[in-house]
């Protein structure tokens, strides 16, 4: 009996963390929506935010108004608009932001490059037999790397301070 009672305990608090959290993430996004509208609006932009809940983070996109000078050549600039509206959102709710943010599609098509370099290099290291070390990548970049790496079976890990840091792969 008191098995089944620890059991809907842990299921009731378990029920009340996540509606919480959901909420909480809901509310750094309308934050960081409101920054980012302001922001498109000094700059004379258009482009409509779209908010969402991915993984326990808050996501938000930009698209729509022909935005890719905000993405950067290599999404350094992006990188920046999104630490800004961190701290932005940070600044309001007094807790560190993991938010991340997209522009135009950017992030997703980078997602993608990133799954088919690691798929590659997986490919590589197991027929080779030897560890390979990718060339620097920002902390969203090595992020995608390591987690397709380890849904291949593989293991992988970062080295060197950034903005040299980079992702060396293992084989088994």
């Amino acid at each position: 009996m008191s098995e089944i009672i620890e059991e809907n305990v842990e299921a009731t608090l378990n029920e009340n963390r996540e509606p919480s959290l959901i909420a909480k993430l809901e509310e750094e996004g309308d934050i960081a929506a409101d920054y980012l509208e302001a922001l498109l609006d000094i700059a004379d932009l258009d482009g409509d935010i779209d908010i969402d809940v991915e993984n326990d983070r808050a996501s938000l996109a930009i698209v729509g108004g022909k935005l890719n000078h905000l993405v950067g050549g290599q999404g350094e600039v992006l990188d920046a608009l999104q630490e800004l509206t961190r701290l932005a959102v940070q600044t309001s709710t007094g807790d560190r932001s993991r938010l991340m943010l997209d522009i135009e599609g950017y992030r997703a098509g980078r997602k993608a490059e990133l799954r088919k370099i690691a798929q590659e290099s997986a490919d590589e290291v197991t027929s080779t037999k030897n560890s390979l070390k990718l060339a620097p990548m920002n902390a969203f970049e090595r992020k995608i790397i390591h987690d397709a790496i380890q849904s291949l079976g593989l293991t992988s890990e970062s080295e060197g301070e950034d903005p040299e840091r980079s992702v060396i792969i293992f084989p088994n």
